[in-house]
């Protein structure tokens, strides 16, 4: 009796065996199955790049990419961007794209980097008027004028030129890591060729300064007022508008007090006491 339970759970233990291998062969089989997604090549940047560099091979490499989420503006191809120079610094591993390349024909170099319809002016500065050193690649900045207008007889500063970027220092178009100042005698400014005229007139006769502002800081103010000397010197007085065009503070008068009209003369009165003559005088009020 126990032999024949014996056999009939061995016989059952079997049969459970062999449903659950075959349940296990089939999820194996539709896991092989499953087609891997297809995927593409991406060309990105094997090391960093500074702005105007010039790509190489060295400078590139291939990278996988999800076909069925293409990267628009992209190349699938190194020789595709060998030739051509970045408008923008790039990082380690970052895609290469079509609005970061300067055009084919554009050269290489600094020039390589201006955008169509800019202009890069450079501007002599010392260790005050380059904020310390602190105007670097990247950065912003606004440009202050101080001078005499012409027919003026007062020194004024104005803003001239606000939010344009700092396209190199000296000879260097890439921003130092750590964020160190670094002292240099020219500025090359990235300016629309209005600003362009604007900055290089002001700068032949008048002082040029550089406000650095913050890079996410884009409000513009509207027609700058001018700040003059005088005004600083009188503590703020309202400006007035002079014969030529310009406000200046209107000087300070000392107020005049009237004089104080003359009364009548005192009159003499002669007064006698006894044997005593006395002259008294009185007042004309």
């Amino acid at each position: 009796m126990n032999r024949n339970r014996a056999l009939i759970a061995l016989v059952v233990a079997i049969v459970i065996a062999v449903i659950a291998s075959r349940f296990v062969y089939r999820q194996i089989q539709k896991a092989s199955a499953v087609k891997p997604l297809p995927v593409t090549h991406v060309v990105v940047a094997s090391r960093p790049l500074a702005l105007g560099t010039p790509l190489t091979a060295q400078d590139l490499a291939l990278i996988t990419w999800p076909k069925d989420t293409p990267l628009a503006g992209s190349f699938s191809r190194i020789q595709d961007c060998i030739g051509r120079s970045v408008i923008t610094p790039l990082s380690k591993n970052e895609p290469i794209l079509e609005g970061k390349l300067a055009p084919k024909e554009a050269g290489v170099g600094l020039p390589a980097a201006i955008p169509v319809g800019m202009r890069a002016v450079s501007v002599r500065v010392d260790d005050v008027v380059g904020v310390s050193g602190f105007a670097m690649p990247g950065t912003m900045v606004d440009v202050m004028a101080t001078g005499t207008p012409e027919g003026g007889s007062d020194s004024l500063t104005r803003t001239i030129i606000q939010d344009v970027r700092v396209l190199a220092a000296g000879q260097t178009v890439e921003q130092d890591k750590q964020g160190k100042p670094h002292t240099v005698g020219v500025v090359t400014l990235l300016l629309t060729p209005k600003q362009a005229d604007q900055l290089t007139m002001a700068s032949t006769d008048n002082r040029i300064h550089l406000a650095l502002r913050n890079t996410i800081d884009t409000k513009l103010i509207k027609k700058p007022a001018p700040v003059f000397k005088s005004a600083l010197l009188l503590g703020g007085a309202e400006p007035h508008v002079t014969g030529g065009g310009h406000r200046r503070p209107a000087p300070r008068r000392n107020k005049v007090r009237p004089a104080k009209p003359a009364g009548p003369a005192p009159y003499v009165v002669e007064v006698i006491k006894g044997n005593k003559k006395t002259d008294q005088s009185f007042s004309g009020q």
